[in-house]
């Protein structure tokens, strides 16, 4: 019996084990699209309802897929610098940066200034499907080509709009043209598309888009380079790069502090005077970021009682995307001396330290700092 009861409780914890991150009621492991779902899941690009459930059957609007989209395409911290004015959706609106990011990156077709963008509206099937194949750099095909392409598996070509002829002929060559099992020879391409089928498309979209993502988001998904201190020990996995704990990095206060003057708890600001780059030279930090924290320890020194103390405690990053993060680390000031000099300091107290705007100091990294080394974006 105990050896029974060990197998099941092996048994049971190998299921716990093995299970995947995310269980949808309604969505089982035979489900058509249950791989896509699982995937975008466990990344992040699309969630479910409250009650657990993923509904696969229920549609998305035009704002959700934009905001997915993005999503997928790891562009969501993207800033836009010249955003499209719509008459239906201002900047308050909570896929506004979404869509302006869809419009940037060339996923949707940049409308006249004023126009509507309907973002209660359902998103069709061949809105969808062409959102992904803008994502990609295509080889170019003519409509007659198109229409040759399609007619070899679908009887509903003549069903399909102008505009989407060419699109949906390339999402066929690229294997991307998503149907349901039930509905396999047609496109119905004005057809609202279902939340199972936008994870398909999506989940398409992202795997292509690693090979072949179109200019801007070639140069987006690059990771960018560039000359600086080099963090040695600096880790780089795919696009993203992690300063270690422990690590020092050079920082220029921007006001005089003094062992002498200065206050425990007073409020400090410092840049980082050039990058912090990895020894590939893919850039962490930008030349700029401005750094914040407080005189975590000040100690006047006095003659024959002690030397000065001046320790501080950086809190806050706030990088060149004016993105805010905790950026923890500590410097405690000291002045290099020779040994004569150490032997004096250790005889003779008193020694005064200050650092002013000009000088370079060096904060040592208290907890691991991950970038993704596309865009800067620090993960929290």
């Amino acid at each position: 019996m105990k050896n029974l009861f060990k197998m099941c409780l092996s048994m049971a914890i190998g299921v716990i084990l093995t299970a995947p991150a995310f269980a949808y009621p309604d969505v089982t492991p035979t489900h058509w699209a249950f791989r896509q779902i699982q995937e975008l899941t466990e990344q992040g690009v699309i969630v479910g309802y409250p009650n657990g459930t993923f509904m696969p059957d229920e549609n998305v609007t035009r704002a959700e897929f934009a905001s997915m989209a993005i999503k997928a395409l790891g562009q969501e911290h993207t800033t836009v610098a010249q955003p499209v004015n719509f008459t239906d959706i201002d900047p308050t609106f909570w896929a506004y940066d979404a869509i302006q990011k869809s419009l940037y990156f060339d996923l949707i077709s940049c409308p006249q200034e004023g126009d509507v963008f309907r973002p209660a509206d359902t998103v069709t099937r061949a809105e969808s499907i062409s959102v992904a194949v803008n994502a990609l750099t295509t080889e170019q095909i003519s409509t007659l080509k198109a229409k040759e392409v399609l007619s070899k598996k679908f009887v509903d070509v003549n069903e399909v709009p102008e505009w989407f002829i060419v699109p949906a002929g390339k999402a066929q060559i690229l294997d991307m043209l998503v149907t349901m099992p039930s509905a396999s020879n047609r496109i119905d391409a004005e057809r609202p598309a279902t939340r199972a089928e936008v994870a398909a498309i999506l989940f398409d979209m992202m795997e292509q888009a690693k090979l072949n993502p179109n200019a801007k988001l070639a140069e987006a998904m690059r990771k960018k380079v560039g000359e600086g201190y080099v963090i040695d020990n600096a880790v780089v996995q795919g696009s993203v790069g992690t300063i270690p704990a422990g690590t020092l990095v050079p920082v220029k206060l921007s006001n005089y502090a003094s062992s002498q003057s200065s206050q425990s708890g007073e409020i400090f600001t410092a840049v980082a005077p050039e990058n912090y780059v990895t020894p590939e030279k893919f850039i962490l930090v930008r030349k700029g970021a401005n750094l914040k924290g407080q005189m975590l320890d000040v100690r006047q020194g006095k003659w024959f009682i002690r030397n000065g103390v001046l320790v501080l405690d950086n809190s806050l990053l706030t990088t060149t995307n004016d993105q805010t993060v905790s950026f923890n680390g500590v410097c405690e000031i000291s002045k290099n001396r020779n040994w004569f000099m150490k032997f004096v300091r250790f005889v003779f107290k008193g020694e005064q330290l200050e650092v002013s705007p000009e000088d370079t100091i060096y904060i040592k990294v208290l907890k691991p700092i991950k970038v993704d080394l596309t865009n800067g974006w620090i993960f929290e």
